[in-house]
């Protein structure tokens, strides 16, 4: 089966694509599926002939189901059309952003995050906390962070959630770490000395503005394409998305060297 062949069958018709899709769970009866789609026969039995003709359908009097074939085509489809939604949705936002600043792990996971929102600070508050995320973090029974800068409503942040007792993980590039340590040594030294606070040093390049993850979801900043700094925030909230920047955090924390005295 030619490549390009597949393609067009799986991608070019709604109607096919959406039969493959509906049988990945089990062989259905015509009329079922006929319902789910809302269709007509006349109207879907070419499409299922193309499918039966490609080996990707068998049929049973009126029972249709996937060849093993269509069933491991219809798996590899999900991720696919999950990462078509994304992108489709927010390609101005991944157009003028560095998307290869994520590592290419994750870039391959993007279809795990769905219903993601891109935030853009009015000019005026550009710098203003993002009220609704930090009340999630304030709900968090921890809060995992990957920053390259100083936003200036993160003292506040951190203070707040160490007093709470909330864990929080610090993964910091080895420029931002100094500077924050000279200008700030009696603040990093208490910190350092709490229990629920562990701060790391990544000594390779972070690609990433920042990350903030919390229980529910995750924030993420970009660079621009020039790498100059954006104030736009892509925040997502679900268990998968809250995986996924959990996992972007861990991919960071891997080759990062914790902290105990300075």
């Amino acid at each position: 089966m030619v490549k390009d062949e597949l393609l067009d069958v799986l991608f070019t018709s709604e109607k096919r694509k959406n039969v493959i899709l509906l049988l990945r769970d089990g062989p259905q009866e015509m009329d079922f599926i006929l319902s789910c789609l809302n269709t007509s026969r006349q109207a879907l039995l070419p499409q299922m002939k193309i499918l039966k003709k490609q080996k990707l359908l068998y049929q049973s009097d009126d029972v249709y189901g996937l060849t093993n074939i269509g069933k491991l085509l219809a798996d590899k489809m999900t991720p696919l059309l999950g990462l078509i939604d994304t992108v489709d949705e927010h390609s101005h936002y991944l157009k003028n952003h560095k998307i290869d600043g994520i590592p290419e792990p994750f870039l391959g996971r993007l279809h795990e995050i769905k219903d993601l929102i891109v935030f853009e600070p009015s000019h005026i508050n550009s710098h203003e906390l993002n009220k609704d995320h930090f009340e999630k973090a304030m709900k968090s029974k921890a809060v995992y962070f990957v920053s390259t800068y100083m936003h200036p409503a993160s003292p506040l942040i951190l203070e707040q959630l160490v007093k709470k007792g909330t864990y929080v993980s610090l993964i910091l590039t080895e420029e931002f770490a100094r500077k924050i340590v000279t200008e700030n040594y009696e603040v990093c030294k208490y910190y350092l000395a709490c229990d629920n606070v562990k701060i790391y040093i990544y000594k390779n390049e972070i690609m990433i503005s920042s990350l903030t993850v919390v229980d529910t979801g995750f924030q993420l900043r970009l660079l621009y394409k020039d790498g100059e700094f954006s104030n736009k925030q892509v925040l997502c909230y679900s268990p998968e998305a809250r995986n996924w920047g959990k996992d972007l955090h861990d991919y960071y924390l891997n080759d990062a060297e914790l902290i105990t005295e300075i």
